[in-house]
């Protein structure tokens, strides 16, 4: 897939996506229909392409305004960072380039023309050189030729490899950004939500207040209560700015372009376990597949090393124009044809032995950065393994005991507030609680959407489907 230029991507984006004059206020984020998290990968784009024609995505004219919201799915947005993001745009253009070297590493070099005149020409008695035009073509050792493209080609599978672990990590990095957004959005609702409830409370106290059933003091400390929570909000509202602001760069377009939050989220802990995600990640992960290739590369270094200690051979033809003016011999004057071979010399047995000692030194570190990828993705798995099983628990916590429990508790209190058997101070601590918890759940069921996330990036696949199988190693030189 090509990439667009910045100006045509700035209209094509402007002409699709940006079709709301004003970005919606934060209030106004549930009154917008917003799409369920679907956890897809790299892997369905396929999928992606048959429901979303790219016709629709590029053309600004087919997209209808029927709707003021520029509402995008997690999938669209994976397949419009896979086909906008800079840096694998970048990152495809230099596999391509990689690919392209194949094209002309392992062919001759151009031949060479030379001619040479003679003023005045050399005599010979009774002949005379006038001038000799010679063709020359070098020809390098051909076992060398095939290693050096053997290790281009290897070379451009390394160069598309990391293509593909970087935009594992793109999609990571945008379904982790957008599960913030859902969190930070939770916040903003919640919040909002218990300062209606707060005002109630406000307002029950006045009334307590001028019954004399309640201090002053009281309906202050709620009043504080309330200023807390608008600053919150103030907080609240600028991190949503800055993750869809983040969002909007991992696509690769504008910062300021509207993103509608999903209402909610699905995240529930496979049937997984470290040692499975550690077979897939062995087998599947981009970042090792290319640790290896760059390994098999290295070998067939060292044999380009191994073999530029044989010489290079260069075939010449020549012809050498003569002329024998006034001579009485048949044949006098006639042209002649020069055929010459000659060959470099690898004296310096110093300077082979240091390509030799430089190519093994590479393979060895090739093969160290390996050992270094399997060791990093097998603790990297393990923790987050260990993260997702904490998550999934603090979420079911939440679920069945936490949240209920605080609920019945603030209830209860409100009740006892009314006979005047708890204080008011009390009731206002059972809501600071009751909303710290209910942010909390939300933390956590955005925590382990993230995890999940996270895991698919690490093992290299997404495991709703089958982990899919690697390609057979490539041959490499006895």
């Amino acid at each position: 897939m090509g990439c667009e230029t910045s100006k045509q991507q700035q209209i094509r984006k402007l002409s699709s996506l940006t079709r709301i004059p004003a970005r919606p206020s934060p209030s106004s984020v549930q009154e917008v229909p917003a799409p369920r998290v679907q956890l897809t990968s790299h892997l369905q784009q396929e999928e992606i392409r048959q429901q979303f024609p790219a016709q629709v995505v590029d053309n600004p004219e087919v997209r209808t305004t029927q709707e003021p919201y520029a509402v995008e799915s997690l999938a669209e947005l994976e397949l419009a960072a896979v086909a906008g993001n800079p840096t694998l745009c970048r990152m495809r253009h230099e596999a391509a380039a990689e690919w392209a070297r194949i094209g002309y590493v392992s062919k001759l070099p151009d031949p060479t023309v030379s001619s040479m005149y003679f003023v005045p020409p050399m005599n010979f008695e009774p002949d005379r050189q006038v001038a000799e035009i010679q063709v020359m073509q070098m020809i390098p050792w051909l076992g060398r030729l095939k290693a050096e493209a053997q290790r281009a080609h290897i070379e451009a599978l390394v160069a598309e490899t990391q293509y593909q672990a970087e935009r594992l990590r793109v999609v990571g990095d945008i379904r982790a950004t957008w599960f913030k957004l859902y969190v930070q959005v939770k916040q903003i609702e919640t919040t909002t939500a218990d300062q209606a409830q707060l005002e109630s409370l406000i307002t029950t106290a006045n009334a307590r207040v001028r019954t004399g059933d309640a201090q002053p003091g009281d309906v202050l400390m709620a009043t504080l209560e309330l200023s807390s929570l608008q600053e919150q909000l103030i907080t609240y509202r600028q991190q949503v700015a800055a993750t869809s602001a983040e969002l909007n760069r991992l696509v690769g377009r504008e910062a300021n372009t509207p993103i509608v939050p999903p209402v909610e989220i699905e995240a529930e802990l496979p049937e997984w376990n470290h040692d499975f995600l550690k077979q897939v990640a062995i087998e599947s992960q981009p970042e090792l597949n290319a640790a290896r290739l760059r390994t098999a590369a290295t070998r067939w270094g060292i044999e380009v090393a191994r073999l530029r200690r044989r010489p290079d051979l260069s075939f010449g033809v020549g012809w050498v124009v003569m002329d024998a003016p006034g001579a009485m011999m048949p044949d006098a004057g006639k042209d002649s044809l020069t055929l010459g071979v000659t060959a470099s010399i690898p004296i310096s047995q110093s300077k082979y032995d240091a390509m030799s000692a430089e190519a093994s030194r590479e393979h060895y570190a090739a093969h160290a950065s390996e050992d270094e990828i399997v060791s990093r993705l097998d603790a990297l798995l393990l923790d987050l393994w260990e993260q997702a099983l904490a998550s999934q628990r603090t979420v079911e916590l939440y679920e069945k005991t936490i949240l209920p429990q605080a609920r019945q508790t603030f209830e209860a209190d409100q009740k006892s507030l009314i006979n005047n058997t708890v204080t008011f101070d009390r009731v206002v601590r059972d809501y600071r609680t009751l909303l710290n918890l209910e942010l909390g759940y939300h933390k956590a069921l955005g925590q382990l959407a993230t995890t999940l996330a996270r895991i698919r990036q690490t093992v290299g696949t997404d495991l709703s489907e089958s982990p899919e199988v690697r390609p057979q190693s490539l041959q490499e030189p006895e």
